[in-house]
């Protein structure tokens, strides 16, 4: 029965591939770090989420350690039957007091995170109102609700309006976005979302996994950087990227809608807890987080650093200042055929193109780490300047 099928799957490989769309895997053969095995040789790594560089860190890994042997490996459980441990609750007070939230829940990763507030929070009674070019977590998440569904434009304050005017007789209205829009490196104008937000009823929800850690006077992410955390209802994020880069997710929220969702959460009431080993790390890291900006201010100017020289070169770099550096290419091809280029110098970059980003669109995506040094990025602007040519 599988023969036909199989013909149609491969016909839409090859369509793929001859489109320039093929998303090969490439092994690393080291611990993820600023310079990384692949291919039998070592290269400067420019296309992991490590922003702090503390995916390897001696002391989150001795912390790891630790951890095992006193929590153990894996949990075998989900929360509510015996998957709770002393070191979740900790951690998720931890997370509270560093976001300035009432409460939060942990999942097994922030796309799960997301997978499970719409359909908790939101019926057909309700509306979301969700920024265009939101996470695909998010995108799913309001999928499984049966709220209304609107749209605006990316960053558009008068679309966002305009669409909280059409939801006007909903019962809740939420308000969603990206705190950093992973393909741009653009941040949410959080600010003016908010007083939309009073102005017209609706609670804001943040996914902010591409800036927490590093982002604001203090790490603490887009709300802190606009100065709104007390206006934001709902964060959530990752721990799968400047927050050690293993895995793990999160919502922190109002007290109820953290109690709410211990209660209906799909995600949460059915996967396994994180695993304590992970929770115990992070619980490490967020003590290097608030005792040290020197990973933070090492970050800022590596990535000055780096969008400034690539801009006095002629590349078409998106505007900002975040370590998310997209250098804008347009033919998906050509930008994988570039990446090649830039990997035979010793650059490991990733060519991003349709459906990741829009057709005609297509960048690669250079992500600046506090583990690079000055030298790691000038070389990686000269591989650049070569593969141009």
């Amino acid at each position: 029965m599988f023969g036909t099928t199989r013909d149609d799957l491969r016909a839409t490989l090859d369509e793929i591939a001859s489109a320039g769309l093929l998303k090969p895997e490439r092994v690393i053969t080291s611990p993820q770090n600023a310079t990384v095995g692949v291919a039998g040789r070592e290269v400067l790594n420019f296309c992991a989420n490590n922003y702090l560089g503390l995916a390897d860190n001696p002391e989150v890994i001795e912390a790891a350690k630790q951890a095992l042997d006193t929590w153990g490996f894996g949990m075998a459980s989900v929360r509510f039957i015996c998957g709770t441990q002393e070191v979740h609750k900790e951690l998720e007070s931890r997370l509270s007091d560093f976001l300035g939230m009432e409460d939060t829940v942990l999942y097994s990763s922030c796309f799960d995170a997301n997978g499970g507030v719409f359909e908790t929070l939101l019926d057909a009674q309700d509306a979301v109102i969700s920024d265009a070019l939101n996470h695909a977590s998010i995108i799913d998440g309001i999928r499984l609700s049966k709220a209304r569904r609107y749209r605006y434009a990316n960053r558009d304050m008068a679309e966002l309006e305009a669409r909280l005017k059409e939801a006007a007789d909903a019962r809740r209205k939420l308000i969603v976005t990206d705190g950093v829009f992973s393909m741009d490196g653009y941040v949410a104008p959080l600010r003016e979302i908010c007083d939309l937000a009073d102005q017209y009823g609706a609670m804001v929800m943040v996914d902010d996994s591409h800036a927490v850690g590093f982002v604001g006077p203090t790490g603490r992410g887009t709300p802190e950087l606009h100065g709104v955390t007390e206006r934001i209802d709902i964060i959530t994020g990752t721990l799968g990227k400047a927050l050690g880069g293993a895995s793990g997710g999160y919502v922190a929220a109002r007290k109820e809608i953290c109690e709410l969702l211990r209660q209906r959460s799909r995600p949460y009431l059915f996967s396994n807890s994180l695993a304590p080993v992970i929770a115990a790390a992070t619980l490490r890291i967020l003590d290097l987080l608030e005792t040290s900006s020197e990973a933070r201010e090492r970050l800022r100017d590596n990535t000055r650093r780096f969008r400034t020289q690539m801009t006095e070169a002629g590349f078409d770099v998106l505007p900002g200042d975040h370590p998310i550096a997209p250098v804008m290419i347009g033919d998906a091809a050509e930008a994988a055929a570039m990446a090649e280029r830039l990997l035979d110098q010793g650059i490991y970059v990733i060519g991003f193109s349709y459906p990741v980003v829009p057709h005609g669109q297509a960048r690669i995506r250079v992500q600046l780490s506090a583990a690079h040094t000055p030298a790691d990025v000038d070389r990686a602007v000269a591989a650049f300047i070569t593969a141009r040519h």
